[in-house]
């Protein structure tokens, strides 16, 4: 059922007092144990050991990458209900399976590959980015009377470390303080309940992650242990300590041991993209995203469980294209073009696609016309309202559209030149054939990783599940 539409402010400020709640709920919750009833769940075989979610944020248009549609050049006067692309459907390496122009690069993988085309998200009366990113990261509709945990953090604390010096969750792109709608980000880049030992660590300048695993210059040795030592004693001291339970504030304390212990090893030089070939470096060299790509290559291969690579959310930014739409997303093409398609042939050449799952993704898709989906009464956020084209800022896809959005999926057991799902060859483009939901995606990633949908956690009291109420159903056709 839609609900009604709300004003976008209100509906932020009370989003973000019940996020804030739920985030004072985590510090003071006691350590999650597997719940009872739960105890007995088969988890799967796992035909991943790592996985690289690749977060196009903003809202990544499936008719102008992954899912062509009628195309039409951008002309003054024309009627925007004509447009559907506005870019031209390429050939790729799998004969059935065409993209946008401009991903040249990625369509000479898609034989290594599964290309999802049905992926659907709720409507949710109001749409918000913050909203429909927690949602897609946790795997719960917000808000929630808990913390949720990351996806990542989910993987951190079910299967652990690959390798026990590197983080098991590192997050690669994404400011989290100085940008529009902080707050609602670090809501879901978190381990939650869970606590901070299982949350990422957080790097938002590929280049600059080398700093990140060096002790400041001029540290004597023992220095950092020494200080360890010293914050572990505030805890003690503290006249506040009852803000943290017992369980949050040990897990706090593991999070500065695991810490050092990585300062300390070789497995530091992960960090250092000086460290790369110059002529590996230069084909990843597009960007931001693109530097984090090979980041998260050298980090799994030196045991990173779960590697994350944001091309950022900052409001009306990047994918968050809602004006000069086709202008940005031809940057945007040229900043992961190259990079996802040497990340994926890199992996493979190393022996390490088959058990790396990787996976390209958005909060929700866009549409010139439809906001939600068909007979949504969400509010219109579109920065052009007429029915024809009066500038090129008006030509490109830049409405917020739920009812069906594209994920490509690699290595990791999936299958290869796969197509799953259709949406309609006309507007409204909603997903026809076999739509999959957040919850069966999470399903099928988890159940990937070797995590049951249906694993829980006892929190205050009650079963939290790894895929909302334990519905979440694994896609079995996506995998060989």
């Amino acid at each position: 059922m839609n609900s009604l539409p709300l004003d976008p402010q209100n509906t932020r400020r009370d989003f973000l007092k019940k996020l804030s709640a739920a985030s004072v709920s985590a510090l003071l919750a006691t350590e999650p144990r597997v719940f009872g009833a739960i105890e007995q769940v088969i988890q799967p075989k796992a035909t991943a050991d790592a996985c690289i979610l690749l977060w196009m944020a903003g809202g990544m248009a499936a008719p102008d990458n992954f899912d062509p549609k009628r195309y039409l050049p951008y002309e003054k006067g024309r009627q925007i209900k004509e447009i559907l692309s506005t870019f031209p459907a390429i050939d790729t390496a799998v004969d059935n399976i065409k993209i946008c122009e401009g991903l040249h690069n990625i369509g000479g993988i898609m034989d290594r590959g599964t290309l999802i085309r049905s992926h659907v998200q709720p409507d949710l009366g109001s749409i918000l980015h913050s909203r429909h990113q927690y949602h897609w990261h946790t795997g719960y509709v917000p808000p929630q009377t808990v913390a949720c945990p990351h996806i990542g953090s989910w993987m951190a604390k079910v299967l652990g470390p690959r390798n026990p010096v590197m983080p098991a969750f590192i997050n690669i792109g994404q400011r989290i303080e100085g940008i529009g709608e902080s707050e609602e980000i670090k809501a879901f880049t978190t381990a939650g309940f869970f606590g901070a030992e299982f949350g990422p660590m957080n790097l938002p300048f590929p280049e600059e992650a080398a700093q990140s695993v060096r002790p400041p210059e001029g540290m004597e040795p023992g220095r950092f242990e020494n200080r360890y030592k010293f914050y572990k004693k505030l805890l003690d001291r503290s006249p506040n300590r009852d803000v943290l339970s017992d369980y949050q504030r040990e897990s706090m304390l593991r999070s500065f041991e695991n810490a050092q212990r990585l300062l300390s090893s070789k497995e530091k030089d992960a960090f250092d993209l000086t460290l790369e070939p110059k002529e590996t470096y230069q084909k990843y060299d597009t960007g931001r995203f693109g530097r984090g790509c090979l980041l998260a290559r050298r980090l799994v291969e030196s045991g990173a469980r779960f590697v994350e690579v944001t091309t950022e959310y900052v409001p009306f930014l990047h994918w968050d294209t809602h004006g000069s739409g086709h202008e940005t997303v031809e940057r945007m093409h040229k900043e992961i073009d190259l990079p996802i398609a040497t990340l994926i042939r890199d992996l493979e050449s190393r022996g390490l696609l088959d058990r790396t799952l990787v996976i390209i993704a958005s909060e929700f898709s866009r549409d010139a016309m439809v906001e939600g989906t068909a007979g949504s009464l969400a509010g219109d956020q579109a920065a052009h309202k007429g029915d024809t084209m009066e500038e090129p800022k008006h030509y490109g896809l830049h409405r917020h559209f739920t009812g069906g959005s594209s994920v490509a999926m690699f290595g990791g057991g999936v299958k290869k030149g796969f197509l799953y799902g259709k949406t309609a060859p006309e507007r409204p483009c909603l997903a026809v054939e076999n739509p999959v939901s957040v919850s069966d995606l999470h399903a099928s990633i988890f159940t990937a990783m070797g995590i049951s949908p249906k694993t829980a956690f006892e929190i205050e009291s009650r079963p939290f599940y790894a895929t909302q109420d334990a519905k979440g159903v694994a896609v079995k056709e996506l995998f060989t």
